[in-house]
């Protein structure tokens, strides 16, 4: 899957993106807004701004009393994957502000700077998996779509060790006011994901999350309807037959319903003979 496509994605599904039109391109990002951006100063408006931003700039910019050695050891990250260099950018940070680096990171500006806060909270060992997604929440619900991507892709390796416990947690999360949290709950649960690890368990036995699938099928948003057509999507390369079952059955209770016709259409889009 290409950055530009997710790039593209991302803006058509994030009701809450900033008003200005981003760059769909490196080259054709503005020096002015490059430079913003690794000051920390505004937030990136697509994908391709994000991933322009030299995380090395950016730390020297905004925490320069990290010292030399940090950021030397982040400009020989900067080549690294995008979830690694914020694994690394979040620890490098939680080096120097120990227990107050959540705290600090997450009230920042900068989307990308929220998102170590997101990467800091995850490495603390302090915290159960349940207290880390309490205190994940504002994150999860953050008015910019990077951030939210964050907040999930953190814990998802936390979660896939404990998805049993990580779907009870998630359950009220499913059925929450927030088009944000309702997501979450289905996002950080999808059995492949995106730039994430699997889920064995939910491969095999997606039945397991059929709870938060059941609580989204009629979901009246489209970023909420979109995560849970990827779930279903997801699992039927590993276990087709569940989701035509489940699929089924959700058309023959709600023959008439637009979001579940759109959500199974989603769903089994790589299975034609199911449609």
């Amino acid at each position: 899957m290409s950055a530009h496509w997710l790039c593209l994605n991302l803006q058509v599904t994030n009701p809450n993106m900033a008003q200005r039109k981003g760059s769909r391109s490196r080259a054709a990002i503005p020096h002015d807004i490059l430079t913003a951006l690794q000051q920390g100063s505004i937030e990136s408006a697509t994908l391709i701004e994000s991933l322009a931003i030299r995380f090395s700039t950016l730390m020297q910019q905004v925490y320069p009393a990290l010292g030399e050695a940090a950021i030397t050891r982040m400009q020989q990250g900067d080549h690294l994957g995008i979830t690694q260099r914020m694994a690394l950018a979040a620890n490098l940070c939680g080096q120097h502000f120990h227990h107050d680096t959540f705290a600090i990171l997450q009230r920042h500006p900068s989307d990308t700077i929220r998102g170590w806060a997101a990467f800091a909270l995850a490495n603390d060992t302090r915290f159960s998996l349940h207290e880390k997604l309490i205190q994940m929440r504002p994150l999860a619900d953050d008015p910019h779509f990077g951030v939210r991507e964050w907040a999930w892709l953190a814990l998802r390796p936390a979660m896939a060790q404990q998805i049993i416990h990580a779907i009870a947690i998630l359950q009220p999360w499913s059925q929450d006011p927030s088009e944000n949290i309702r997501r979450f709950a289905i996002e950080s649960t999808r059995p492949r994901g995106v730039w994430s690890v699997h889920i064995p368990e939910l491969k095999q036995h997606p039945e397991l999350a059929e709870t938060l699938l059941n609580a989204v099928m009629c979901d009246s948003s489209q970023y909420v309807q979109k995560s849970c057509g990827n779930w279903l999507n997801d699992a039927a390369k590993s276990n087709p037959t569940w989701v035509i079952q489940h699929c089924k059955q959700w058309q023959s209770d709600h023959p008439d319903h637009p979001t579940v016709r759109w959500i199974v259409r989603h769903g089994l889009r790589n299975l034609p003979s199911s449609r």
